[in-house]
């Protein structure tokens, strides 16, 4: 029993840490990535508008 639930949590771990780094890496390309420039560009100066 103790064989199956040390197999399960390293499982458990190995399978979270690959979903955060790719979530991390999706992260990070929708960020950087050239087309959305202009979008956040446009949101940076949406405070500094007067209404």
């Amino acid at each position: 029993m103790e064989n199956t639930y040390q197999w399960l949590a390293g499982f458990a771990q190995s399978a979270g840490l690959l979903y955060f780094v790719g979530m991390f890496l999706a992260v990070c390309l929708y960020a950087f990535w050239p087309k959305n420039r202009a979008r956040f560009e446009r949101a940076a100066l949406t405070p500094l508008q007067e209404d």
